[in-house]
């Protein structure tokens, strides 16, 4: 990196940003087209702007697209409509034209088993061509900073899961990437190595120690997020869409325990539990292209968040102990939960009518009140009576197998008419979870080695 170009990177870190983007994503797309023409979106037209001198995080539920717009960002994916520009002028593929720089860390550490430490981190300026003595000083260049020194000949094996990441970090960034991206790069380790490596992160790019000028991390961890990032861009899914974008001006180091922290956290928490609606930002944050959901039209199958039914009528017992009433955020840390664990379970008791949300707090309705107090029978008999009250494809289902002369009808039934409306990899898992609640409530039973349903006998 040339002098000029340190100079650079050291006044946008203090200014914030030039102006101009580095990497933008206009009108970004994804969708798959249906034998009849129709199509199956998972992204809906997306504006995305990398600036340089900040940290942006990608904030949603997982599942919403986070990583499908990462890839489509990094020439990973083709988007299906849109256009990526670096520097301003589009990537369309064309010979000649300037690749952007970008360096990629992953939730698995992927790394190759066969090679050392410091082999994995040549790889790819190997791949580049970089002469072999070259690749030795950047190599060893970065593993200083990311604290691997001493480690260069061990190999993955021998390495905790930290030190892997460490490994993943140092061989995104020894090819001295415009822009790091990161997928979800702490969700694999231990809540203590996590937050190591989040200060570390934080060291590194301060003390302007990586030779990056943009970082963008997808995460579902709203702590992490307010920790981090100068931005937040909070997702919608069912398809993928901005429904917050906001820049953080609290200064660095963040601590959790902080007012102006914690108001974030609960802004994102409002955010989050309140789909298609735009919340008053607190004082803390500058906004900057806050886009406001909007109305879409309701779906024929609503979204099935994927708990099971022990974890819901856990969660309203803890519910009915802290007096019917309580802050999610605050009741994430009780129970040690993050917001990626505990958000589906509320929204299945949202959907079931179980409970009702406000301004991030969640309040258990009568019917949730009884599901706590009931045994396990009762509580059966009113999840089926919710099932069949407020999903409709549970609704679907059970008069299907009724208008059937044997009560029977083959999975692949359900799976095509789902088909229409999710992508294969979601109507797999929209049908699981559809599949767990038939059973519980006894609508059905489901023979896995047949791949068959079969209405419930009274």
């Amino acid at each position: 990196m040339s002098q000029t170009t340190r100079n650079q990177l050291a006044t946008e870190h203090i200014t914030g940003e030039n102006g101009e983007p580095i990497l933008e994503g206009r009108d970004l797309e994804k969708f798959y087209l249906q034998p009849d023409g129709g199509k199956i979106e998972v992204v809906s037209p997306t504006n995305v702007k990398i600036m340089p001198g900040q940290i942006l995080a990608l904030l949603g539920p997982s599942g919403c697209g986070k990583s499908t717009l990462l890839r489509m960002l990094t020439g990973l994916s083709k988007p299906s409509a849109g256009e990526v520009l670096w520097h301003g002028k589009a990537l369309d593929g064309r010979t000649g034209q300037e690749r952007p720089n970008v360096g990629i860390v992953f939730q698995s550490f992927a790394l190759f088993p066969w090679l050392t430490v410091m082999e994995n981190v040549e790889a790819p300026l190997e791949a580049r061509g970089v002469p072999a003595l070259e690749r030795q000083k950047r190599a060893l260049r970065i593993l200083d900073a990311v604290g691997l020194d001493g480690f260069e000949t061990a190999y993955p094996k021998e390495l905790s899961g930290g030190m892997k990441q460490r490994v993943g970090f140092a061989r995104a960034l020894v090819i001295e990437p415009e822009v790091l991206f990161m997928d979800e790069p702490f969700s694999a380790l231990d809540v203590l190595t996590a937050e190591t490596l989040r200060g570390e992160l934080l060291e590194l790019w301060h003390g302007r120690q990586i030779p990056t000028r943009a970082i963008f991390i997808v995460t579902h961890n709203i702590e992490e997020a307010v920790e981090l990032a100068d931005r937040v861009i909070v997702l919608a899914s069912n398809p993928a869409r901005i429904r917050e974008d906001f820049e953080i001006t609290l200064p660095q180091p963040r601590s959790h325990k902080s007012e102006p922290f914690e108001a974030l956290v609960d802004h994102i928490y409002r955010v989050l539990t309140q789909p298609d609606t735009h919340h008053e930002l607190p004082p803390e944050t500058k906004p900057t292209q806050a886009q406001p959901g909007t109305t879409l039209p309701t779906p024929r199958y609503q979204m099935l968040p994927h708990v099971r039914a022990g974890g819901i009528d856990g969660f309203l017992e803890i519910l009915v102990d802290h007096g019917g009433r309580e802050d999610l955020h605050r009741l994430s840390h009780q129970l040690m939960l993050e917001a990626d664990d505990l958000l589906p379970i509320v929204e299945a008791c949202k959907v079931l009518g179980y409970v009702t949300v406000e301004l991030g707090d969640a309040e258990i309705t009568e019917v949730g009140r009884k599901v706590a107090a009931g045994d396990i029978q009762a509580r059966k008999l009113l999840f089926r009576d919710a099932l069949l009250a407020h999903v409709p494809l549970l609704q679907q289902m059970a008069s299907a197998l009724q208008a059937k002369a044997d009560g029977s009808l083959p999975l692949e039934f359900f799976h095509d008419l789902l088909a229409e409306h999710f992508s294969e990899e979601e109507t797999d898992r929209q049908l699981r979870t559809a599949i767990q609640w038939g059973r519980y409530a006894e609508l059905f039973e489901y023979d896995s080695a047949k791949k068959r349903l079969t209405l419930a006998k009274p």
